[in-house]
């Protein structure tokens, strides 16, 4: 299956990130522009909701493409409204209607458990995230990237 993630949606988040101003690893890859995308629109969401939208637009896309790439399948839907849905989750394939399972979230929320500063479960339970059918649970599958922890200074005990 070829991957959504492609490379013209790669060049737009690497153009994304340069134009924000963001610093990104030469050597990180499409995966980790997605997740230095994600990280930096939601820093800028939180700081300016209204400017950060188009940062927030691609970096919403470019994770649910990454999501259907490590996830194949047709059994479910993950939908961000108002910026994209994707169907990932091997399973029963639907052609029309509403698939076997659905997944809602808001953009903000969907960033949030991408870059693992939400967890599944809390965002489920908050009601953050809308989740139905037997293939739901994306706990398995989020966050997309290991939470980034600074390393601890020499002497600090964790």
């Amino acid at each position: 299956m070829p991957s959504t993630l492609t490379p013209a949606l790669v060049r737009r988040v690497l153009s994304a990130l340069a134009d924000a101003g963001a610093d990104i690893p030469a050597d990180a890859g499409a995966d980790g522009a997605v997740a230095a995308l994600a990280r930096t629109a939601l820093a800028r969401a939180d700081s300016d909701p209204g400017a950060a939208r188009p940062l927030v637009k691609l970096a919403v896309r470019a994770s649910l493409a990454l999501l259907a790439d490590r996830a194949p399948g047709n059994s479910l839907e993950v939908r961000v409204p108002p910026f994209g849905a994707v169907q990932a989750i091997e399973g029963p394939r639907h052609t029309r209607g509403t698939p076997p399972g659905v997944v809602e979230a808001s953009p903000d929320t969907w960033l949030r458990l991408a870059v693992g500063e939400t967890p599944w479960g809390r965002a489920v339970e908050q009601g953050a995230v809308q989740a139905s059918g037997t293939r739901s649970d994306l706990s398995g599958h989020l966050p997309l990237w290991p939470r980034v922890v600074p390393p601890a200074s020499p002497g600090t005990k964790l």
